[in-house]
């Protein structure tokens, strides 16, 4: 049995446990294609609005991908991967594991193992999850229109709804890593309409059942005002909007501080009054990174990567992660645990970077050391000065 009847045949079996209703979940492994840093690929039954479908999760180093195909689609699609692109393909039924495999680009095995009985998974949606913020007996989602009266998400706010949920995903975890306040201190710096200000508080407060006081700092005064009548719609006490600006707000006591699409230095400004503060925690989600991209521009030194900053798409990119990465190293000398990972909202909104800093009082990295590596960094690309190094006094 060569390699093709091989690979029809473990996609046989795979068709007739869709017809009998055993198939439990097919995944693809030791991936040798192009696309890069795709690694798996996961196969689970789901039911959409009354169809069945087969969703698809793409695992990439750092993301997901889902998409939902229909069977004879997930079919096709299944006879393109399987022993071309991805050299392990796994089926698991109710009763036994198939398992497709090319060993070292030449011998090919198709082994099969009984495993006994067992259930097949529910098809639920995943849109039918548990959110951490339900969106009934929720006031204020409601005054933000996102819910009517009864609760119901409004067709127009879904985006809006899992963007709020899945921030609380995050910070969710976060949370838990630092110390226990008695009464915990928030500050979201450019707070806007306050989405997920509100959303926050209601976490903490009532989720949590943490005892917790939420500012939210917004320059436009119409949106504190706006917001702060929502707060106390809703008898949030703890949570109060006042109008200023990241600079001018006084961040003593904070013990978390919240800037999210801190438009350039702004975002320096937030990280610097959060290590003023000595906060536990300094969450930024960065916009724009011009002050960088002006020091390069200027410089114009000659290195390794010029032929790719030369072009101004590139030299952009470059500008945003030297300026972040420099910001994690600021964060780093004054003993914060630092992660940069993507931060995806919703399917219609762009990536943001998203910088966390987690007061680590075992962080024995040595300033000197980081010192010489921000100066090692800013000489490469020829920048004079990173604004929040500056503001710091480093």
């Amino acid at each position: 049995m060569d390699h093709s009847e091989k690979a029809q045949e473990f996609i046989t079996s795979f068709e007739n446990s869709l017809q009998d209703n055993t198939f439990t979940k097919l995944s693809l492994g030791n991936y040798k294609g192009t696309e890069a840093q795709l690694k798996n690929i996961y196969l689970k039954r789901i039911l959409i609005k009354k169809e069945e479908k087969l969703s698809f999760t793409y695992r990439y180093k750092t993301r997901d991908i889902v998409k939902n195909y229909s069977y004879s689609e997930a079919k096709n699609l299944l006879v393109e991967l399987i022993g071309k692109d991805f050299h392990v393909a796994t089926l698991q039924t109710v009763s036994f594991e198939l398992q497709f495999e090319i060993h070292n680009g030449q011998r090919i095995t198709l082994k099969k193992r009984e495993t006994g009985s067992r259930e097949a998974p529910s098809m639920e949606h995943d849109k039918v999850k548990k959110r951490l913020i339900s969106s009934k007996n929720k006031r204020y989602l409601h005054d933000l229109q996102i819910t009517d009266e009864s609760g119901e998400v409004y067709k127009n706010a879904q985006d809006k709804y899992r963007q709020i949920n899945h921030y609380i995903e995050i910070l969710s975890g976060l949370i838990k890593e630092i110390p226990a306040h008695e009464n915990l201190k928030v500050a979201d710096m450019g707070s806007g309409k306050g989405y997920l200000t509100f959303a926050l508080y209601d976490y903490i407060q009532n989720v949590l059942n943490q005892q917790v006081s939420v500012t939210g700092v917004e320059f436009r005064p119409d949106l504190v005002n706006l917001c702060n009548a929502f707060a106390e719609n809703s008898g949030f006490t703890g949570l109060h909007f006042e109008e200023g600006t990241i600079e001018d707000f006084d961040s003593t006591g904070t013990d978390i501080l919240i800037a999210l699409h801190a438009c350039d230095t702004a975002t320096d400004d937030a990280i610097f009054k959060g290590i003023q503060a000595g906060s536990d925690l300094i969450v930024v989600a960065p916009c724009c990174h011009k002050q960088i991209r002006r020091e390069m521009e200027k410089h114009k030194v000659g290195n390794d990567i010029q032929f790719l900053t030369r072009h101004g798409i590139f030299l952009e990119r470059q500008a945003e992660m030297v300026t972040d990465g420099i910001r994690a190293m600021v964060l780093e000398y004054f003993g914060y645990k630092t992660k940069i990972f993507e931060f995806i909202s919703d399917a219609h909104t762009p990536k943001n970077v998203m910088i966390v800093g987690s007061k680590d009082t075992r962080n024995k990295t040595s300033q000197l050391e980081i010192l010489e590596k921000i100066k090692n960094a800013k000489d490469y690309f020829g920048i004079e000065y990173h604004h929040l190094e500056r503001k710091m006094g480093i």
